[in-house]
């Protein structure tokens, strides 16, 4: 993979805009599919000369913090020459822009097209190859201005998206987050949970006439229900457990996931227990949300 001048991830409170360009093959839906999953305007082969114009009217919809981003490639006919007066222009002004080039190699764009039964969009009469080296000589100025290219040659969709992540996401964008679902087991298993345990095997609040109409929320009821040796070993062994688990999804750009912890009836045990979990991923730098499906459904 190759990189120029590659730009990390920013503070800055400026609009941003991110053009997408580079050659047929190379990763360009997949690119703004990433930014769209981030929370981005995405819009897919348009003139040149209309991002300002488009870039404008979001803007003046959500304000300065406005991320806009445009797939531009030859497909737009003779305006796609003008690409280089627009980017011109925007850079003078009062945002983040970003030109992103992609680029692979002959013989992987070959493989690429053959995978996906297209013709090259600018090889005509011709072959595929022949399309392809046409484009590249067509996109060589751009290359050349761009603020960050990156070679897709050695990367697979997942890799790509990782790096758009990694470049243009805020830090909480790129941190895996974690929510930690407590539930009830007469309501059923959450069906969204990538991962579910069972902690029945705790002594029940319930049962202590004191404490049944308090919630695992409440001191007295946490204190009771982590007290318990066999409750205190859970806890240690599921974060010890789940730790590479984690570390493997953020390794596979998987960037939320659901840990469900249940009980009875969702009040008590389960509710303690991912509170207690939720308190030490977090401690341990992790993002996590900790959500209570069936607290208050008794």
């Amino acid at each position: 993979m190759t990189e120029d001048r590659a730009p990390g991830p920013s503070t800055d409170t400026r609009g941003d805009i991110v053009i997408i360009t580079g050659l047929a093959g190379a990763g360009r839906e997949t690119a703004a599919h990433a930014l769209e999953d981030m929370g981005w305007y995405v819009v897919y082969n348009i003139a040149p000369q209309l991002i300002t114009t488009l870039y404008e009217l979001r803007a003046s919809a959500v304000g300065r913090e406005n991320r806009f981003a445009v797939v531009v490639d030859p497909r737009s006919g003779p305006f796609f020459n003008e690409l280089a007066d627009v980017v011109a222009d925007l850079r003078k002004a009062d945002l983040r822009l970003r030109l992103l080039f992609l680029t692979a190699d002959e013989s992987t764009l070959v493989r690429r097209f053959d995978s996906v039964r297209r013709p090259h969009p600018l090889q005509g009469e011709e072959g595929v190859l022949e399309g392809i080296r046409r484009e590249r000589e067509m996109l060589a100025p751009y290359r050349r201005m761009a603020d960050l290219v990156v070679d897709t040659s050695p990367l697979n969709v997942h890799q790509l998206t990782m790096k758009m992540r990694t470049v243009f996401g805020t830090s909480e964008e790129q941190q895996l987050t974690v929510t930690m679902l407590s539930f009830g087991f007469k309501y059923g298993i959450p069906l969204e949970a990538d991962h579910v345990s069972d902690v029945r095997f705790i002594p029940n609040p319930y049962w202590v006439p004191e404490l049944r109409p308090q919630r695992g929320t409440d001191a007295a009821v946490a204190e009771y229900v982590l007290g318990d040796a066999n409750a205190a070993e859970f806890v240690g062994r599921y974060l010890e457990m789940i730790t590479p688990v984690l570390r493997g999804y953020s390794a596979e750009n998987k960037h939320f996931t659901t840990l469900a912890i249940g009980c009875t009836g969702g009040k008590h045990r389960s509710v303690a227990v991912s509170e207690k979990i939720g308190d030490e991923l977090r401690r341990t730098g992790h993002a996590v949300r900790i959500r209570h499906r069936d607290l208050g459904r008794e």
